[in-house]
């Protein structure tokens, strides 16, 4: 079964509120966690909405994800 697919209007909404809420303190994997969405749909949705620019989360290892 195929899984959902936003709109790229709520893409970029979403890619939005992602930033409130850092501004707001939280890390990027809590904000996404928050509104429904995994580390890997917002990266892609960065590369095709013009790459909106935040922090990229650490992993163990000192290591960050690619975007």
């Amino acid at each position: 079964m195929a899984g959902k697919r936003e709109k790229p209007e709520n893409d970029v909404l979403k890619l939005r509120q992602v930033e409130v809420l850092q501004g707001q303190g939280k890390s990027v994997q809590k904000a996404l966690r928050q509104i429904g969405v995994t580390v890997q749909t917002c990266c892609r949705w960065r590369k095709e909405d013009g790459g909106m620019h935040w922090t990229a989360p650490r992993l163990p290892g000192n290591r960050t994800l690619k975007g």
